[in-house]
């Protein structure tokens, strides 16, 4: 079995989520399901239809996510240190081109979010990056095309 690399925090946000899963929103969908049969004829009934189409999502959520859990390779990123970029760490970077400084935390693919500087081990830039140092040059391929990025910092948190 093909273990996924997770940090701990991302490990313990799956593991909530599961549970919260299977001990809240599961039960609640299926007493919506019983109450919606209850109103009659299940062809029409749009309640019911909305009911099954949750439970539909949240099975296969369960399923994700306990998949996800059992390859989970969980590492904690404050037991690493150094200045090569490695999973779990932080990275400084600056656009050789803009100037523009970005910082990214690089995590597994089920915790990735932009929006909050947590970019995916898969993601180009992210996989550009392993192995290199403090200091080296990089360029990555993009949508936007090829783009150099240096590398300023790396933190282990």
């Amino acid at each position: 079995m093909e273990q996924v690399p997770v940090t701990k925090i991302g490990y313990e946000t799956l593991a909530e989520e599961l549970k919260d899963l299977k001990s809240v929103q599961r039960p609640a969908v299926i007493q919506d399901i019983a109450t919606a049969r209850e109103h009659g004829d299940l062809k029409e009934n749009a309640e019911y239809h909305a009911a099954r189409e949750q439970q539909s999502f949240i099975e296969g959520r369960i399923l994700q996510l306990e998949s996800a859990i059992g390859k989970a390779q969980i590492i904690d990123p404050s037991t690493l240190s150094g200045d090569t970029v490695k999973f779990g760490g932080t990275i400084t970077i600056v656009d050789e081109e803009t100037d523009e400084e970005e910082t990214w935390q690089i995590v597994g693919d089920f915790e990735a979010n932009t929006d909050k500087g947590r970019l995916s081990i898969s993601a180009p830039v992210a996989r550009a990056l392993i192995g290199k140092s403090v200091g080296d040059s990089v360029a990555v391929k993009t949508p936007k095309g090829v783009r150099n990025y240096e590398i300023l910092k790396v933190a282990f948190q």
